[in-house]
């Protein structure tokens, strides 16, 4: 008896250790990494929502940039850290359901194994845009354009395996489009070739594009979005254009370690969903061409993550994606 007594009591006591444990968390500093360099949109939405946990919760969080690798530096970084909740990982989905097919089984992560994903903070819609002097006005001129040149046409392709490269080889694969990928690093790079008609599509993120959709320099044909923007309330969505098939929604988010207590995922989840219903988040988010995260439970988020995985893969294949 008093065997069982002793053991009751030691497991009792683990429980309220980490009961307490997380009760007190954070009771020190947070690191975020962010596998993106200073300076762009995710890591100003990192930011945004690294200054909301720490007035929340108590204790800074702080931004640890580690960009390079197709942010494989930043997410082995994160997978490596202590199971404590003082390592908090913040990165686009591609870091966990693209790159496992662009580096083909030679990861230094598991995504699904080493990694809890905690929220979806925003997401990126993005545009078809196409130059002004193109001459076409609808995504169905755009396609039959493309389809009397086969082989002709370029389209940018701002690095292999992004987010934009996946969602334009997977309209490529759905429309039948034959054209030519001009690889740059990085969005912006590109923007000077696509404005004077160098290459003919891009699938940018909205903010990048937004004032040259203004000027009239680029002309948007569709949002890869499910329904409407509400900046562009007269853009058809890609569904509305005829391709349903040809949507991904790229989405960035915020992961701890797999094996971090649940207590702290359950609260840093609660923080940042609280951070996402801020009218001052929203606000920012939006302005930066952005939308804030929807509000999904772990569990389907684990699931999103799981369906990510398999969409990409298909993608994948299609365009023979491999690591710059």
């Amino acid at each position: 008896m008093k065997r069982f007594l002793a053991a009751g009591l030691s497991a009792s006591m683990v429980l309220f250790a980490g009961f307490a444990a997380a009760q007190a968390y954070p009771a020190k500093q947070v690191r975020v990494i962010i596998p993106y360099a200073v300076g762009g949109g995710a890591d100003a939405a990192a930011r945004l929502v690294a200054d909301h946990l720490g007035r929340t919760l108590g204790q800074a969080f702080v931004v640890d940039p580690r960009p390079g690798g197709n942010t494989v530096i930043g997410a082995e970084a994160a997978a490596k850290a202590p199971a404590d909740g003082y390592t908090l990982f913040v990165t686009g989905g591609s870091t966990m359901s693209i790159q496992p097919f662009v580096f083909q089984g030679r990861l230094p992560y598991d995504p699904l194994g080493d990694f809890a994903p905690v929220s979806m903070i925003s997401r990126f819609p993005f545009f078809l845009v196409v130059p002004s002097t193109l001459g076409v006005n609808t995504f169905a001129d755009f396609v039959a354009y493309v389809k009397a040149r086969p082989g002709q046409l370029n389209f940018v392709n701002p690095g292999s395996g992004t987010s934009n490269h996946m969602q334009t080889e997977l309209l490529r694969q759905v429309a039948g489009l034959d054209m030519v990928g001009i690889g740059y690093k990085g969005q912006p790079p590109a923007l000077p070739d696509l404005i004077n008609g160098q290459v003919s599509f891009m699938a940018p993120s909205v903010g990048l594009v937004q004032a040259h959709i203004q000027s009239g320099k680029l002309k948007p044909l569709a949002t890869f979005t499910s329904e409407r923007l509400a900046q562009f309330p007269q853009m058809p969505t890609i569904a509305e254009a005829g391709y349903p098939e040809a949507l991904l929604v790229p989405w960035f988010g915020a992961y701890l370690p797999s094996k971090t207590p649940k207590d702290i995922i359950d609260r840093v989840h609660g923080a940042i969903a609280a951070a996402l219903q801020s009218p001052e988040v929203v606000d920012r988010l939006l302005k930066s061409g952005s939308q804030p995260g929807k509000p999904f439970t772990l569990a389907q988020l684990d699931a999103i993550v799981r369906e990510d995985i398999d969409r990409y893969a298909k993608v994948a294949r299609f365009a023979n994606i491999k690591p710059e």
